[in-house]
C-alpha cells in the first residue's frame, strides 16, 4: 500500500469465474462499492473513500483488465470484457464479501458496468450512481463530427488487434498522461502523484491490451446487450454526476437521457471537467453522502 493512501482499508484478492480481481475494503455501515473508469484503477477514490468509510463499508475493486484484477485474453467476440461479465464480477465478489445488497457508485467505464449491473442483477442493488456519462448506446446511436472529435479513443481503441496495442505501448506513460490532462479542465495539478504512479505502474501491455478489449466489447457485445434491453429500465434510484465543463454536459441533456432509461432519476453537474470526483471531490462527496 502507498503510505498514506486508504488507510484503515484491507487489501484482499477474490477469486471470480473471471478470474481474481484486486480490491480494497474498510469502513462500516452500509456497502457502497466504487467503481473506477479508464485510464485509471481503483486508486482514483483515493479522495473520496477514506470519508465515505466513516458512515459505509466501502468496497474499491479494480475492474477485470485493470489495475491489478485479472487480465484474461480476448480476442473473438471480446466478450470476457462485455460489461455483463464486469458486472458479475463485481456481485462475485459482494457474495464473497458477505453482502447480498449494496450501493454502487462508477465513473466512467465504471458507470457503464453500473448501468448493466443494474439491469442484471436489480434485486442486489439499493441505490446507483453514475458519474460523467451517457449511456453507450445513445452515445453510439447520437455520434456527430464533435462528438468523435471529443470521444477519438472510442473509435481508436476498437481497432483490431494489435494496432493500438503496438501504437500506445511505443509510449505508454505519454498516452496516459495525454488522456488525463485532456479530459479533465484542471490539468494534470488533480492527480496525486502517487496516484498517477499507480496508473502509469499498471499500464503495462497486458493492460493496455485488456483496456482495447474493454472499449472493443463496448462497441459490439454491450450493444447487442443493450439493444435486448432496449425497454428495460433501472428501477432503483439513480443518482446522475457530471462535469459542468465536459464533454458529457455539452452533448447531452444529462438527466432527460437517463430518465429514458431509468424510473427515479436525479442529479446535477459538478465544477469540473471528465474526472470528477478528483476535480470536484468536496462537491462529489456532499453528493454521495446524501443520496446514499
Amino acid at each position: 500500500m502507498v503510505a498514506g493512501f486508504f488507510e484503515g482499508f484491507e487489501q484482499r484478492r477474490v477469486v471470480t469465474r473471471g478470474g481474481e480481481i484486486n480490491l480494497r475494503f474498510g469502513g462500516s455501515g452500509e456497502p457502497l462499492v466504487l467503481l473506477h473508469g479508464y485510464p485509471q484503477t481503483h486508486f482514483m477514490w483515493h479522495g473520496l473513500a477514506p470519508k465515505l468509510a466513516e458512515r459505509f463499508t466501502v468496497i474499491c475493486p479494480d475492474l477485470r483488465g485493470y489495475g491489478d484484477s485479472a487480465k484474461p485474453p480476448g480476442g473473438g467476440n471480446h466478450g470476457l470484457y462485455a460489461k455483463r461479465e464486469m458486472a458479475a464480477d463485481v456481485v462475485e465478489v459482494m457474495d464473497e464479501l458477505g453482502f447480498g445488497r449494496f450501493n454502487i457508485a462508477g465513473h466512467d467505464r465504471g458507470a457503464r458496468v453500473t448501468h448493466r449491473l443494474c439491469l442484471d442483477h436489480p434485486h442486489r442493488v439499493r441505490r446507483a450512481c453514475v458519474i460523467d456519462i451517457a449511456p453507450t448506446l445513445t452515445m453510439y446511436r447520437r455520434t456527430d463530427m464533435a462528438f468523435a472529435t471529443a470521444y477519438f479513443h472510442w473509435f481508436y481503441l476498437i481497432q483490431p488487434y494489435d494496432l493500438p496495442e503496438r501504437m500506445i505501448g511505443a509510449d505508454p506513460a505519454g498516452w496516459l498522461r495525454q488522456c488525463l490532462g485532456a479530459w479533465g479542465k484542471k490539468g494534470m495539478r488533480v492527480f496525486a502523484p502517487e496516484a498517477l504512479a499507480e496508473y502509469e505502474r499498471c499500464f503495462d501491455p497486458a493492460g493496455i491490451h485488456a483496456t482495447c478489449e474493454d472499449y472493443r466489447a463496448a462497441a459490439g457485445i454491450d450493444l447487442e446487450h443493450d439493444e435486448a434491453d432496449a425497454d428495460r429500465r433501472i428501477d432503483c434510484p439513480l443518482l446522475v454526476l457530471w462535469g459542468d465543463r465536459g464533454v458529457v454536459g455539452r452533448s447531452y441533456d444529462v438527466l432527460a437521457v437517463w430518465r429514458e432509461k431509468a424510473e427515479k432519476v436525479e442529479g446535477r453537474a459538478l465544477p469540473s471537467g471528465h474526472f470528477v470526483p478528483e476535480e470536484a471531490t468536496a462537491e462529489t462527496l456532499a453528493a454521495l453522502q446524501d443520496f446514499f
